[in-house]
C-alpha cells in the first residue's frame, strides 16, 4: 500500500491518513505499519486525530504500552494530546477489563492536557465503567471522589443506570433515592433509566410474570406523570421492546398507536422493537409495511432494523426476499447503513445454500465499503466452505484472515485440520500451518519493534 501511494504520488495530509486508518480498523497490524510509515514521509505530521484512530485501533487488540509511547511521543512532538485521546484510551482499558489502569490513566490525563478534571470527565469515567458492568468499582470512586465532584443529576443517572443494568434494582432504587433526599430532581431520563431497570432483563414467561413486568412499569410512568414528567419516545420504546421480547405483536402495535395518539413521534427504537416483534412472530408482511411507513416517515432504517428481517429470511431459508432487500438497500445507496453483522449474517446464509456468487458480491461490497471483513466474517465463511468440503476456497480465506492479521479460532484450527487430513491433504495443511506461524511470529515481532525503537527514541 505505502509503495502504491509512492508511485502515483498521491500528497499525504491527515484527512488522507484518517480515512485510510478508518478503512484499517479493523486489521491493526497493517494499521500500525501504515501509521508508523506516513509518520516517516517528508513534509507530512499527524495531528491529534491521526493519533487518536490509531490509539483507538491499537487499544481494540489491548496494546497498551505502545499506546502510551503514542502519547509520550506526541508531547515530544508537541503536538497536546486532547481530552478525548485519553477517553479512547480510558474506554478501551475499562473494555478489556483493566479498571485500576483506566483509573490511573484518568488521574494522568491531567498532566498532559493542561487543565483540572471537570464534571464532564469524571461522568465519562463513571458511564464507561457502568456500560462494561464495572459499576461496583464506579460507585466506589463515586464515594471517594464526590467532595472533588459535586453530585449532580447526570452522576446519579449513570450510576442509576450501572446498577439496574447490574440487575440490582433495589441498590438503582437506593442510589435514585439518595439523589432526591439531596434534593436534586430527577428528569425524564433519569426514569427511563429506572423504566429500563425494571424491563430489560424481567422474565416474560409465563404470562403472569409478563404481567407483573408491564404493571410496575406502568407505576413507574405514573409516578413520572405525578411528578409533572412527560413521558417521552424513549420511555414508549422501552416498554414496546418489553413487547418484542415477549413476542406479543398485538400489544406493541396498541402501544406504537398509543403512543402516536399521545403526539409522540415513533423514533428508530421504537419502530425497530415493533418491527423485531412481527419479525421474530412471523409476521413479516406487517413489518414490511411498518419498515414503508417510517421511511416515509422521514425515519431512516439502521442496520439493526434491516438485520431483523434478515435474521427472518435466513431463518426460512428465504434467500429471494434476502436478496431483494439487500438490492433495495443498494440501489437506494445505502449501504453505508448496514454493519458487518448485517453482511455476516447475509453471508452465513448464502454460503449455507451455496449460492458463492452472491457471497462474492457481498465479500466484494463489504470490502469495497470499508465496512469489513472481521475475524466472524471469516470464521462464518471458512465453517461453512469446510461444511460443503470446498477445501480449496477455505484454505484460500484462511490464508488471506492470517495475512490480515486476524488468528484464527481454536475451533476454525481444528474444523480445517481434521477435514484435510480426511482428504489426504496433509502437505496443504503443512503449508497453511507454517504460514500462521510466520504471520504470528511477525505479528507480535513487529509491536515489540515499534516497542523497542521509541523507547530508545525517549533516551
Amino acid at each position: 500500500m505505502e509503495a502504491s501511494l509512492q508511485l502515483n504520488g498521491i500528497h499525504l495530509s491527515p484527512s488522507l491518513v484518517h480515512q485510510v486508518l478508518q478503512r484499517l480498523k479493523n486489521v491493526s497490524k497493517i494499521a500500525l505499519g501504515f501509521f508508523s510509515w506516513a509518520k516517516e514521509q517528508a513534509g507530512y505530521r499527524h495531528d491529534v486525530e491521526c493519533y487518536n484512530l490509531m490509539i483507538d485501533i491499537l487499544g481494540k487488540v489491548h496494546q497498551f504500552d505502545v499506546i502510551w509511547q503514542l502519547i509520550m511521543e506526541m508531547d515530544q512532538e508537541q503536538i497536546r494530546p486532547a481530552h478525548a485521546t485519553f477517553y479512547i484510551l480510558i474506554r478501551r482499558h475499562i473494555a478489556a477489563g483493566f479498571t485500576r489502569q483506566a483509573i490511573r490513566a484518568f488521574d494522568d490525563m491531567v498532566g498532559f492536557i493542561e487543565r483540572e478534571h471537570n464534571s464532564d470527565d469524571f461522568v465519562f469515567l463513571l458511564d464507561t465503567l457502568c456500560k462494561y458492568g464495572h459499576v461496583k468499582v464506579a460507585t466506589e470512586i463515586f464515594n471517594k471522589r464526590k467532595s472533588q465532584f459535586t453530585p449532580d443529576a447526570k452522576m446519579y443517572t449513570v450510576l442509576v443506570y450501572g446498577w439496574s443494568k447490574f440487575n440490582k434494582q433495589d441498590m438503582a432504587k437506593k442510589f435514585f433515592d439518595e439523589m432526591i433526599d439531596r434534593g436534586i430532581e430527577p428528569n425524564v431520563v433519569t426514569y427511563n433509566v429506572l423504566l429500563n431497570g425494571i424491563c430489560r432483563r424481567a422474565r416474560l414467561h409465563p404470562d403472569p410474570r409478563f404481567d407483573q413486568t408491564i404493571e410496575e412499569a406502568e407505576n413507574l410512568l405514573k409516578e413520572m406523570s405525578f411528578r409533572e414528567i412527560e413521558p417521552d419516545a424513549t420511555s414508549y420504546s422501552i416498554v414496546l421492546h418489553v413487547y418484542s421480547r415477549a413476542h406479543k405483536p398485538k400489544l406493541s402495535l396498541l402501544k406504537l398507536r398509543e403512543m402516536k395518539e399521545k403526539g409522540i413521534s415513533p423514533t428508530i427504537a421504537t419502530y425497530t422493537s415493533v418491527i423485531k416483534c412481527l419479525c421474530s412472530s412471523g409476521r413479516i408482511a406487517d413489518a414490511e409495511e411498518l419498515l414503508d411507513e417510517m421511511t416515509a416517515n422521514g425515519v431512516c432504517p439502521t442496520a439493526e432494523t434491516y438485520n431483523c428481517f434478515f435474521k427472518e429470511y435466513r431463518g426460512r431459508s428465504d434467500a429471494d426476499s434476502a436478496l431483494k432487500l439487500y438490492r433495495k438497500v443498494k440501489d437506494s445507496m445505502s449501504l453505508g447503513l448496514l454493519s458487518i453483522h448485517t453482511y455476516n449474517i447475509l453471508i452465513g446464509m448464502f454460503s449455507k445454500l451455496n449460492k458463492m456468487e452472491i457471497v462474492n458480491e457481498l465479500w466484494t461490497s463489504m470490502m469495497e465499503g470499508g465496512i469489513g471483513p472481521d475475524l466472524d466474517s471469516y470464521t462464518c465463511l471458512i465453517h461453512n466452505l469446510c461444511e460443503r468440503k470446498k477445501w480449496r476456497g477455505a484454505c484460500h480465506f484462511f490464508v488471506q484472515m492470517i495475512e490480515k492479521g486476524f488468528l484464527p479460532q481454536k475451533r476454525t484450527f481444528e474444523t480445517l485440520y481434521r477435514g484435510l487430513i480426511q482428504s489426504d491433504m496433509l502437505r496443504t495443511w503443512r503449508r497453511l500451518k507454517k504460514r500462521l506461524d510466520e504471520e504470528s511470529v511477525k505479528f507480535s515481532t513487529e509491536y515489540e519493534s515499534l516497542k523497542l525503537s521509541q523507547k530508545t527514541a525517549l533516551y
